[in-house]
């Protein structure tokens, strides 16, 4: 038996608030949407991973998701520029990441991350 794929679900009352968070700045493709349920993706194969945590990091609360970006200033400022309130960082941490912390629209708090 082998895991094939990890899926983060988020419950929301308007899955169009998506689109600009997930797809308009962070660039993920819609993979489907069936009116009730919108998937975005990469459509690459990536790495499964679960992380159990107690804390965040650097004394920050857990956050939901963790997405790693290949360009963490643009995507900030592209958050920055839609309103979105950064929550924490940017910051590096001394593991080798730099990150900040956001609130998707459906109040998750999004990990944004580039490995040093």
């Amino acid at each position: 038996m082998a895991v094939r794929r990890i899926v983060a679900n988020i419950a929301a009352p308007d899955i169009a608030a998506a689109k600009q968070f997930y797809q308009d700045i962070l660039g993920l493709d819609l993979l489907m949407d069936l009116g009730w349920i919108a998937t975005f993706g990469s459509g690459r194969i990536a790495s499964v991973q679960v992380s159990i945590a107690t804390e965040g990091g650097s004394g920050t609360v857990v956050p939901d998701i963790s997405i790693e970006v290949d360009d963490l200033e643009g995507v900030l400022g592209a958050m920055r520029t839609a309103g979105f309130r950064i929550e924490y960082g940017p910051t590096n941490e001394p593991w080798g990441v730099r990150r900040f912390y956001v609130r998707d629209p459906f109040g998750k708090l999004i990990n944004i991350l580039v490995h040093r």
